[in-house]
Order: C-alpha cells, then structure tokens, then sequence
C-alpha cells in the first residue's frame, strides 16, 4: 500500500503565495498589453506547441502499453496540453473561417478527448487492462 504524502505547511503557504502573485500579474497584463499584436515565428510556436503535444500522446500511449506507473500523470498532461490548445486555437482565430474550425476542432477532438483523458487518468487500471487486453496472447 502506498503512503499517502501530504506537503508541509510552508509548501501549501508557498502555492497560495505564487496564486496570489499570478493574480495580481494577470491583472497588470490586462492592463497593458495591446489588444493587438504581431508575433515573428509565430508559425515556430505553434509547430513547437503540437510537437510537445504529439510527444504527449506517444509518452501516454507508452506508458499504458509499459504499464508505466506515470500513465495517469501522461494523461493529465495531454489533457492540460489539449484544453490549452483549444483555448488558444478559440482566442486567437481571425474571421469567420478560422473561428469556425477552432470551434469545431475543440467540440469534436479537443475537449472530448481532454475528458477522456482525465477520465483515463482517474481509471488508470481499468484502462490499461482494456487497452492490452486484446493484445494479450491466448495461451492454450
């Protein structure tokens, strides 16, 4: 059975404190950033984005065929990385096209595979089990 760890007092003051910080950061951006603006590379950050998440993926989809213990942590990072790229994909679509498609991809793929994913992440087992269970030789 495993221990159960629980963070020290100064650690849960730690994380507050940094929520707090974030907070009042966010609302400094709010204020001075442009509604606008032009990125260089701005193709770069997006191929870059979609590698890290590709790499996600074949990192989950190992972990459960390895049984890896991390395979529910794999799972909550794709799905952490699949409502970021939602969330960016929806923000930053220009015209009537491209928010289209945004919105789409994130009800078709997007968002139900994140749920998926953190599903997976609570059924951990039962996942691996259904997954390799076809794959498994019959003895005879």
């Amino acid at each position: 059975m495993r221990e159960r760890v629980i963070p020290n007092r100064w650690f849960t003051s730690l994380l507050v404190l940094g929520s707090a910080l974030l907070i009042t950061w966010t609302l400094v951006l709010a204020y001075r950033l442009p509604a606008q603006h032009t990125s260089q590379h701005w193709d770069l950050a997006w191929v870059g984005f979609d590698v890290a998440l590709a790499a996600a993926l074949g990192a989950w989809g190992w972990s459960i065929a390895r049984r890896e213990p991390w395979a529910p942590s794999a799972a909550a990072v794709v799905a952490t990385l699949l409502l970021c790229d939602a969330w960016f994909d929806n923000v930053l679509a220009n015209g009537h096209g491209e928010q289209l498609e945004a919105a789409l991809e994130a009800v078709l793929v997007e968002l139900p595979l994140a749920l998926f994913c953190v599903w997976t992440a609570r059924h951990a087992e039962q996942t691996v089990e259904a997954v390799r269970g076809p794959f498994r030789r019959r003895r005879r």
